[in-house]
This record gives structure tokens, C-alpha cells and sequence, in this order.
């Protein structure tokens, strides 16, 4: 495991752009992550996909670098890319060695600042984004997630990333460049770096580069009130798609991490509770799971059921039974143990990757303010106890359920 002494630094720039960086023991790789309110909840609602368009342009040269000579420039430094398009931000992502920063900052910062949207680029960039779309239809498991989710969160936080095949065709190369350049600024933009860093050094690299660069991106609000409920999607098909999603305490919130060891006893792997009762014992489905998500400002669990349609009906009862079962608080301690040694598993295993810890900097610093060492969120998972835990979960609030399914035909949502 790395050493995990608080090696972490933080810098403001002038113009409102944040540096954290956090020092790893023991690698020679630096993993840089830039995070840009630039995601789904921004795009304009007659085009929605912009922010899928928008990522793949951003890989098709910037600068004074055309589309291969910006890969080749990433090749030269050594460095690895990435862009992903997500719900509010667009995430720009680059490993390297650590000696090799000062050539990759420049590149990663043309990316953000100037990138070429070439016209020539735009149709094959959009063509790709109605692929992304097109390729739902044959994954309904995530169709189900993604109407799940639109019909349990607050507009626009309910949106998808790969936007609608209308909102993408309508989408014109000048709307694109606007929606960019209107997004793209320092003050709501962080930036992590974790590896083998020179923190000082990562200043002046990116200060240079960000001279004139201001304005500032703030989250929109939320609107309306979330459907919710019980909805299904009529789907051709021998499976069926069921979706549990309910409210969770946010990051922040004392009870978060409650509420991730209460996950883990339902869904930590082939011991989990729900693979046990939903699938070992009654061969209800092919799949089970349950998955916590939470930010600063809300957090959804959402409990997934692949099945049959002959077992589709019993396996949404026994779901949303075991969802009731867990709240009567009756974790044994065995349950709780295994719950505990999987969670820190999973921190250890992601403290050894770089490119990983620059994402868990960069979602605490944007979530809570500060970062977490990884030995803080282990002391904290330790020191709960068995009965702490079950008192939590006999006052565990779900609140308003949302239940979706997919498949030949609807089912009666328990009561």
C-alpha cells in the first residue's frame, strides 16, 4: 500500500482555477485530472449530446496541432489521453512520468483553452455521438439505468451523457464552438495531479499557460419536482430490467459512510446478501447488484435485477424485500466484517493507481473541500461498530422510491 502521510497541496490561481496535488510515494507516473463544468446538465435543451460531441472534437487537435499531430505530440511526451463527457463536468485526463509534466501540460492545456473544432471534424465527431446513442438499443440494462434515473432525479441532473438522436443531429458546428468557449473557464475548473509530482513546479508549468485565461462556470439549479414512482419500458425481449433507485446520504454527510458499509453487506461481491437470498438460493436472475453514488449535493443507491420474464415479478418482490429486510437493522457481525475487509480492499487497490487517486482527490476537494488520506476513510470504516450500524439502518429514510423496469410486460410494483 502507498505510504499515505497527507502529502497533499493545494493552489488557487489568481483567476480562480484550482490545483490539488498530492504526492505518491514509490511511482514514477503522474496522473493529471482536469474537471470543467462543461457536462450534460449545461447543454441547451433542443441539443442535447453537445457535451459527446463536444468530447470527441476535443481529441481532434488544438493549438497549432492538427488531430494527428496533437496524438503524436501526446506519443513524444509519453503521455496517455483521455476525455469523458460527464453529467456536470467534461473530465480531461492525462498520465505520463513525472519528469515528463512540462510536456504535457502545454498540450493538455490546448485542449482546454484552444482547441481547433475544425469544421472537417465535426460531421464524423457527431456521426459517433448518434452511434453512442443508437448503441443503447442493444444494451437495456443501461437503458433502464439512464430512465431510472430521469425519472428519479431533479431536471437537469436527470439527464444522460449521451444525450438524443434529435438533439445531436440538430446540433450545428457553430452551436458547438459557442457552447465551448461560453463553458471553458478557470473559475469552477479544478485541476488534480497524484503520482510522482513537484507541486511548486505544476504552478509555474500551468500559470504560464493560463495568463489570460478568466471567467467563471457555476452548476445551474435544479427545476421541477422528479417523477418517481413505479415506470416500465415495453421491450421485445426474453429479459427483463429491473431498476430500485432510492436517496442516500450525500458525500458529506455523516452518514455516508454508514450507509456505503450497509451497501456492502447487500451487494460486496458472492457473499453479498442480495446475490445470496436473490440468486444463490431461490435462482431468481442472472444478475444482482446494488451501487451508491453520492456527491455534494445528492446521492442515489440504485438496486439492479436482470432476469426472465417468468421470474421477473418474484424478483422484484424479493429485491424490494431484501431492500426492507436490511433497514430492520440485522447485520451480524460476520456480515459486517466481510463488508469492512472488502471496502478497504477496494481503497488499497485503488490507492496503488495514480491515475485513480487523481480522481478521488479531484472528487474530494470538488465534494467535501479538502482530500481525504486513504488511512482517514480506513480509521473511519473501522471504527464503526455492529450496533452503530444497525441503529443507522432502523432509521434509514429511502424516501420516494423509484421502480424501473424493461421488458415484454409491466409488473405490479410492491406496496
Amino acid at each position: 500500500m502507498p505510504d499515505t502521510t497527507p502529502s497533499t497541496r493545494v493552489h488557487r490561481f489568481d483567476n480562480g482555477l484550482v490545483l490539488v496535488s498530492e504526492q505518491v510515494s514509490g511511482v514514477q507516473s503522474l496522473a493529471m485530472r482536469c474537471i470543467i463544468p462543461a457536462g450534460a446538465v449545461f447543454e441547451d435543451i433542443h441539443n442535447l449530446g453537445a457535451s459527446s460531441v463536444c468530447a470527441e472534437m476535443l481529441m481532434r487537435g488544438a493549438g497549432d496541432l492538427d488531430s494527428r499531430q496533437q496524438a503524436d505530440a501526446f506519443d513524444r511526451a509519453g503521455a496517455l489521453r483521455d476525455v469523458d463527457n460527464a453529467i456536470r463536468f467534461m473530465q480531461l485526463s492525462t498520465t505520463t512520468l513525472g519528469h515528463r509534466a512540462g510536456d504535457a501540460i502545454p498540450l493538455l492545456m490546448d485542449m482546454i483553452r484552444r482547441p481547433r473544432m475544425a469544421k472537417e471534424s465535426f460531421a464524423p465527431a457527431q456521426e459517433l455521438a448518434l452511434l453512442g446513442v443508437a448503441s443503447l438499443e442493444d444494451d437495456p440494462q443501461h437503458r433502464a439505468a439512464l430512465k431510472a434515473r430521469e425519472r428519479h432525479l431533479p431536471s437537469p441532473y436527470n439527464r444522460n451523457t449521451f444525450g438524443t438522436q434529435e438533439g445531436i443531429a440538430s446540433l450545428t458546428h457553430e452551436q458547438l464552438c459557442d457552447w465551448w468557449d461560453g463553458l471553458a473557464r478557470p473559475g469552477g475548473t479544478l485541476i488534480s495531479a497524484a503520482g510522482d509530482v513537484d507541486h511548486d513546479q505544476l504552478v509555474e508549468q500551468i500559470g504560464q499557460q493560463i495568463t489570460d485565461w478568466t471567467g467563471e462556470t457555476a452548476m445551474p439549479e435544479t427545476e421541477g419536482t422528479p417523477e418517481r414512482g413505479y415506470g416500465h419500458l415495453e421491450d421485445d425481449s426474453n429479459q427483463v430490467q429491473i431498476m430500485i433507485v432510492h436517496d442516500a446520504p450525500t458525500i458529506s454527510h455523516a452518514d455516508n459512510p454508514l450507509e456505503r458499509l450497509a451497501i456492502a453487506v447487500l451487494s460486496g461481491g458472492m457473499s453479498g446478501r442480495l446475490f445470496t437470498e436473490v440468486r444463490e438460493k431461490r435462482g431468481l436472475c442472472y444478475a444482482v447488484s446494488s451501487a451508491y453514488r453520492a456527491d455534494k449535493d445528492r446521492a442515489v443507491v440504485t438496486n439492479y435485477v436482470g432476469t426472465t420474464p417468468e421470474r421477473a415479478q418474484e424478483s422484484l418482490d424479493v429485491l424490494h424485500a431484501e431492500l426492507h429486510r436490511i433497514n430492520s437493522g440485522d447485520v451480524s457481525d460476520a456480515e459486517l466484517t466481510r463488508a469492512k475487509t472488502g471496502l478497504k480492499s477496494r481503497l488499497v487497490f485503488a490507492g496503488e493507481s495514480t491515475k485513480a487517486r487523481a480522481g478521488a482527490i479531484a472528487a474530494d476537494y470538488f465534494n467535501l473541500g479538502r482530500v481525504r488520506t486513504l488511512d482517514e476513510i480506513v480509521e473511519q470504516l473501522d471504527a464503526i461498530s455492529l450496533d452503530e450500524l444497525n441503529v443507522y439502518l432502523q432509521r434509514r429514510d429511502l424516501g420516494a422510491m423509484t421502480i424501473q423496469t424493461l421488458g415484454p410486460d409491466s409488473l405490479t410494483p410492491p406496496a
